[in-house]
């Protein structure tokens, strides 16, 4: 019998939500994801150390200020993880921008005049997802179990499947694109547990920590597809959305309307900086030697 996260595997783009790219090989995704906070947790193995000291030496030989050898070195130690792991997997990696109105913005002419696709995350609101598809980004990576995290403390109750508020987020904002017809990928991430994934089996993509992707291969539960674009256009769908657009004001203050995406957007900003900072503390002792 499959395993459930080969199921999932047959409905849904499975993606490695993991810096760590010896874990990624053992569950053959088809993409990865890092972000400051995978990339500082890796950099801590010593198998990895190699591709620090490569960092290291690509910044001395550009030369300037010890700020501005340790800016190459971070920004060569993102790419080395990310070709490392593109040997593994057979498709995208990337390393997120956040989606505030500027990030979004940026992303909007990364697309449109350079052609770099873009993966807007910290993303925990309808109004940041419909900017990033008017936008047209590539991909998306709304914030399941960190939405989950903000309402269990906030109403000190637990939630299970279906009436889980990041499961609900994001069926609503995968149901949305695919009314309108929006490119813009869904890629479902930061889940607590396999119940959620489960709840949002065919969702476009699906980043997994490795943890989750291990007890997905151990089971044999059957997966029921939630998601897909045929249930999301057809006429008995339960909830029909019409199509809606942000100008700046009207999306900052939507998002200020909404307690819960305002601070874990913010929370998300300021750990991302402070693991990026931790990052850039160690590179920098290193080119001080």
């Amino acid at each position: 019998m499959s395993s459930a996260l080969d199921q999932i595997k047959n409905i849904t783009t499975v993606v490695a939500d993991t810096g760590d790219f010896e874990s990624i090989a053992q569950y053959k995704p088809t993409d990865a994801t890092t972000n400051p906070s995978l990339i500082l947790a890796a950099s801590q193995k010593p198998s990895y150390a190699h591709l620090i000291d490569d960092a290291i030496a690509h910044a001395k030989k550009i030369g300037g200020s010890i700020e501005t050898q340790t800016e190459s070195a971070l920004d060569k130690l993102l790419v080395n993880f990310g070709v490392e792991i593109l040997k593994i997997v057979p498709g995208r990696v990337s390393t997120e921008i956040a989606s505030t109105w500027e990030g979004i913005q940026a992303a909007k002419h990364l697309e449109a005049v350079e052609d770099i696709h873009c993966n807007l995350t910290l993303l925990f609101s309808f109004p940041q997802a419909v900017a990033c598809a008017e936008s047209k980004v590539t991909l998306i990576s709304p914030f399941v179990g960190r939405i989950l995290d903000w309402y269990k403390a906030s109403t000190k109750k637990d939630y299970v499947g279906a009436e889980d508020p990041g499961v609900i987020s994001v069926s609503k904002i995968y149901n949305y694109y695919k009314q309108h017809g929006y490119q813009t990928i869904v890629m479902g991430a930061s889940f607590r547990s396999t119940g959620e994934i489960e709840e949002l089996a065919g969702c476009d993509f699906l980043t997994i920590s490795p943890n989750l992707l291990e007890d997905l291969s151990q089971s044999t539960k059957t997966i029921e597809r939630k998601l897909s674009p045929e249930i999301a256009t057809s006429a008995a769908h339960t909830e029909q959305y019409t199509k809606v657009t942000f100008d700046e004001a009207s999306f900052r203050w939507e998002l200020n309307e909404d307690a819960m995406a305002t601070e874990k957007l913010s929370e998300g900003i300021r750990k991302f900086a402070a693991d990026a900072a931790k990052l850039e503390k160690q590179l920098s002792e290193k080119l001080a030697h």
